[in-house]
């Protein structure tokens, strides 16, 4: 028991070590009421180093009584008032076009209370960082905003939204930050920010509980792992029995008919050709019937 239980904490400790930012929850305990983190992230981004963030919260919830709510990865307020939600996105499919739309709608409508008027919606950014290119045009930032069509002016509505491609790790201050996002080691970040925080979470007995749910949600990765894998045997040991029973019958067939091509006196060339047995096998069965 006792070694199963350092096998378990040894394994635990390596996940732990392997986590990076790109991965949502651990992004989201780097960041979790960590202004000076959040804070290196919007100025780098957005190429402001002026930007001073006023509180910053993890999975905020968002209702819509009339359609669909959101739970926003991370949540952000500077000293000027703007909203900024920055959203992890490793999988290609989580991050269409249309659901920053919608996430920029719904900070709208969020913050603009009852009896304001629309001059006095916060200005709000929906930033995406996303493991792969997903707009395809090899740029390192894409800064979208809406414009007239007719004169190409920008349309300053407040609203920004943002794709950060992470594949573009360069010298500069967001290749930078792309790096320390992949990086597992807090000596290597490049961000002091982020290393501090990354050296309480990953090497502080406090850290490590305070990442329970990482740990247990990769915990049921694992068991579904598994899981999957145990059915994908069971499977593979279901299909190679049943070919194994296939070939079984094949071969009985082709001895039945070897027998009574052999028994009508057909010769073993011929009894060869039209049963598919070897010639060892047919000069077998000659034997037994002549026996």
């Amino acid at each position: 028991m006792q070694t199963t239980e350092v096998g378990q904490n040894s394994e635990i400790k390596q996940v732990i070590g392997s986590l990076c930012m790109m991965n949502n929850r651990f992004m989201n305990f780097m960041l979790d009421d960590n202004k000076k983190a959040a804070q290196v992230f919007l100025r780098v981004i957005l190429g402001d180093d002026k930007i001073k963030v006023r509180n910053v919260r993890i999975q905020s919830f968002i209702q819509n009584i009339y359609g669909h709510s959101s739970q926003l990865d991370i949540l952000a307020q500077d000293s000027k008032g703007r909203y900024f939600n920055v959203e992890v996105q490793r999988s290609d499919e989580g991050a269409p076009a249309r659901r920053a739309r919608f996430y920029s709608s719904i900070l709208d409508t969020h913050f603009l209370q009852p009896g304001k008027l629309y001059e006095e919606l916060p200005d709000t950014y929906v930033i995406f960082i996303t493991e792969n290119d997903v707009l395809h045009d090899n740029l390192p930032l894409y800064n979208i905003r809406r414009r007239i069509d007719e004169n190409a002016k920008c349309f300053e509505d407040g609203s920004r939204i943002i794709y950060v491609n992470s594949q573009r790790r360069d010298n500069t201050a967001l290749g930078k930050l792309m790096q320390d996002l992949y990086c597992t080691e807090p000596k290597n970040l490049h961000y002091h920010e982020f290393a501090e925080r990354m050296e309480f979470l990953k090497y502080s007995k406090e850290g490590e509980e305070k990442m329970t749910d990482v740990i247990e949600e990769y915990a049921a990765r694992k068991a579904e792992a598994l899981a999957k894998e145990a059915a994908k045997e069971a499977a593979r040991k279901a299909e190679k029995e049943a070919a194994k029973k296939a070939e079984e019958k094949e071969q009985a067939n082709r001895i039945e008919l070897a027998q009574g091509l052999l028994a009508d006196g057909m010769s073993i060339e011929f009894t060869v050709r039209h049963s598919k047995l070897t010639e060892a096998e047919v000069r077998e069965l000659a034997s037994k019937l002549s026996a």
